[in-house]
Formats: structure tokens, sequence, C-alpha cells
């Protein structure tokens, strides 16, 4: 998936079209993704014990992640995606090491995500 925990992004459709948000929570199962104050609900919960009152508990809903799209830390616009593999060598006591890493990088300002 391109968009992960942590990641910025920005809702194309829907009530909360246009709204900013960081994502909480990734169900890659689904294709689907939570995002703090976005698709807000609110789920009523019973009360356990005799005595207590119910409460009524908002939580964030997931949205598919076909309506959203990832902004970009570095320049601060939405973007696409693609990956870069970067190499990096390392020797140690004569021996050769190289280390692969695939890294998400922004479209628009070709910067490391």
């Amino acid at each position: 998936m391109k968009i992960k925990k942590g990641d910025k992004v920005k809702i194309l459709t829907g009530k909360d079209k246009g709204k900013k948000g960081k994502v909480l929570q990734v169900l890659n199962g689904r294709d689907k993704l939570s995002i703090e104050g976005i698709n807000l609900l609110y789920k009523n919960m019973r009360p356990k014990k005799q005595g207590e009152t119910g409460q009524r508990i908002q939580f964030p809903a997931p949205i598919a992640i076909s309506n959203v799209t990832l902004l970009c830390p570095k320049c601060n616009r939405i973007t696409r995606v693609s990956y870069k593999s970067i190499r990096s060598e390392n020797t140690v006591s004569g021996t050769k090491k190289v280390k692969v890493t695939k890294s998400r990088i922004c479209k628009k300002c070709k910067e490391i995500i």
C-alpha cells in the first residue's frame, strides 16, 4: 500500500471532502483506513453495572483508500507515490555488504517521503 500509518492525507469525496488528517490505522485486507477527525460516528454503550450510566462514544470509522490522496510532507501538496530502490554499500573488515531499501518518492518534488 502506498499510504501508511502516520501519513497526512486529504479527503477527495464524501461528507468530509477537502479536509486533511493523519492516518491512525490501515486495514490492508479491506483497503480502508481510519483518519483522525474524519468520518466520525457515534456508538452507544450500555451500562455494564447497575447504577452506571450509558455512554455515547465518538470514533473515526474506516474510509475507502480510493477516496483519499497522500500529502507530501516536504512540499505540502497532494501527490502520487513512486518507488525507488536505494543501495548503500558498507565495508566491514574487508567484506562488502550491500543493503537495498525501497523508498517512497513524491512525484512532484522528487523527495523521499
